[in-house]
């Protein structure tokens, strides 16, 4: 029902909700917690369980690394962590398993971009956060351009909302509330 492709690896969520990654796994970006060993067929991802087993409702990939919106609204991605893409908060150390991503007491995804080396959610509340490299800006924070391990707020103006993100190589664009679309990174 959904695919999406990164450099060398590609996931897809199948009609169960369940998902499936194969292709380049050098640093567990198909999240199957095995080997870091490449994959020629689709290799299942192990969301978590609460009371069921969590599906995936959205998954994007990036240079090295995948996020998953699950059905519960939560956030986990798994594979490069280098600079701080994967938002948990950690040492950026990789992961080959789903790591949670923490959103703010109470909030849950609807829309994730994984980029080069930075990855973008849009949150229940319409808001933005960014996470991972911002060597060139491409989080959007308005800050000193440093490597963001945790989510941070992206300003789009008083009142504005985001309602479609994409994350680039180097940059980011969304699509606001009012149709505007705003960009920001590497020119």
């Amino acid at each position: 029902v959904a695919v999406s492709a990164g450099y060398l690896h590609t996931c897809a969520i199948l009609d169960d909700g369940f998902l499936k990654c194969w292709g380049r796994d050098n640093y567990g970006q198909l999240g199957d917690g095995g080997s870091n060993t490449n994959k020629d067929k689709p290799v299942s991802v192990s969301l978590g369980t609460t009371n069921n087993p969590l599906t995936a409702v959205a998954v994007s990939d990036g240079a090295y690394h995948t996020c998953a919106i699950l059905d519960d609204g939560s956030l986990k991605c798994w594979g490069y962590d280098g600079m701080g893409q994967l938002g948990n908060g950690g040492t950026n150390t990789d992961k080959n398993t789903p790591v949670s991503v923490s959103l703010g007491y109470g909030r849950t995804a609807v829309a994730v971009s994984a980029g080069g080396f930075h990855t973008c959610a849009i949150l229940d509340d319409g808001s933005l956060k960014c996470w991972g490299s911002d060597s060139y800006g491409q989080l959007g924070d308005g800050g000193s351009n440093t490597n963001k391990n945790t989510p941070v707020s992206v300003s789009l103006g008083t009142g504005r909302t985001a309602v479609a993100v994409s994350a680039g190589y180097l940059h980011t664009c969304a699509i606001l509330d009012d149709g505007f679309l705003k960009c920001w990174g590497r020119d």
